[in-house]
């Protein structure tokens, strides 16, 4: 599912102002992280370390401002980039527990991060989730960590953006009413870089429906 060691990052995702990259393209979580230049700040979202993502960094407008944590279950390299750049790892102001994973200063952040809107995706307790997304409205960019993906095990026949399998018949719907974004940027996956509002919204509305074909999909793929 994972994996480990030196690795080269595999571009993903690259646009004006923002790029992402996989750390190991045949892992099966394909687990992507991204960086995102807004009003002159650079953000980094959920990142896996790898050779080179300091050069693709490098690339972007302004200067580093902090790493973010956006989903409870993991903080990935946050605080090894952060430390690099001598820069907080930023962790909403609501979200439990996952700040004493963090080997280096922690912000809080609520609403608003820098010129990111800060929407709440999912606080819960059935399953335990805590999950915040970021949305660049002027620039157009939605970054979704974890209930939206492209990976395999996300997306089943047909769709462009899948809901992830554990919120399949019940997808937090509310969060994302309103948002209308060119671009949507996962945690897992390459993203979709154009008429993303309409993927989001093709995402949520089939999600119930297309859970059993996607559940047959998973069980087939663990099958020898």
């Amino acid at each position: 599912m994972k994996q480990s060691g030196a690795t080269d990052p595999t571009v993903i995702d690259e646009f004006d102002g923002g790029v992402g990259w996989i750390a190991y393209p045949d892992e099966r979580m394909e687990r992507a992280s991204h960086a995102l230049s807004v009003d002159g700040e650079i953000w980094v979202f959920d990142p896996v370390d790898a050779r080179g993502v300091d050069d693709l960094l490098a690339d972007l407008e302004g200067e580093v401002a902090g790493t973010v944590v956006c989903l409870d279950r993991h903080t990935r390299d946050a605080d090894t980039i952060a430390a690099r750049h001598d820069v907080p790892v930023y962790v909403p102001d609501w979200m439990t527990d996952v700040a004493s994973e963090v080997d280096a200063p922690v912000e809080r952040f609520g609403r608003r991060l820098g010129g990111l809107r800060a929407v709440t995706v999912k606080d819960g307790s059935i399953p335990p989730w805590q999950e915040v997304a970021l949305y660049d409205e002027p620039g157009g960019t939605l970054y979704v960590a974890e209930t939206l993906g492209t990976s395999s095990y996300m997306v089943a026949r047909g769709e462009r953006l899948g809901v992830h399998p554990m919120l399949r018949l019940a997808p937090p719907r509310r969060p994302f009413s309103g948002l209308d974004p060119d671009r949507v940027l996962v945690g897992h996956g390459r993203g979709v870089l154009g008429g993303g509002g309409d993927a989001v919204r093709a995402a949520l509305a089939s999600s119930r429906s297309k859970a059993p074909s996607l559940y047959l999909q998973a069980l087939r793929s663990m099958l020898p």
